[in-house]
């Protein structure tokens, strides 16, 4: 599963490197730009990919998990990835103790969030809504 997130992950950077230097090459096939200018703008974006890299190295990552239930009450529980990944190391286990309903227990993997969090993906990784009304939200940012 890790391997997939990582693959899917970098293969949607690349793509979208390759769709940037495709545009690159058109403008020169076209005449717009010389060969030189060309280049330039290759190493820009080669460039500019490296330091969004280290720049994302360098953000606190939190793991945020909302919840809302029916009767409209609000959790918000946000913990540093870094806390989440030392605690995973040190005892197995993501450190939250969580009680559900049977139905939401049931939708939640725990093991797929913690790949997640392994994995170092960001965004929404779950968005659950309950029989009995609740929603789940899970998201790293």
């Amino acid at each position: 599963m890790k391997l997939l997130i990582k693959k899917f992950l970098r293969e949607r950077r690349n793509k979208k490197m390759n769709e940037n230097i495709n545009r690159i090459l058109k403008m020169l096939e076209e005449g717009k730009i010389d060969s030189e200018k060309a280049g330039e703008l290759i190493n820009a974006l080669k460039e500019k990919e490296n330091n969004e890299s280290a720049t994302v190295q360098n953000h606190e990552k939190m793991l945020k998990v909302n919840v809302l239930t029916a009767q409209g009450k609000k959790v918000n529980i946000n913990l540093p990835v870094k806390f989440v990944k030392s605690s995973l190391k040190a005892f197995g286990k993501i450190p939250l103790n969580i009680n559900l309903n049977g139905d939401a227990e049931r939708n939640i993997n725990i093991q797929d969030i913690t790949n997640a969090i392994e994995s170092e993906i960001e965004g929404k990784i779950l968005d659950l809504k309950t029989d009995s009304g609740e929603t789940i939200e899970v998201v790293i940012e």
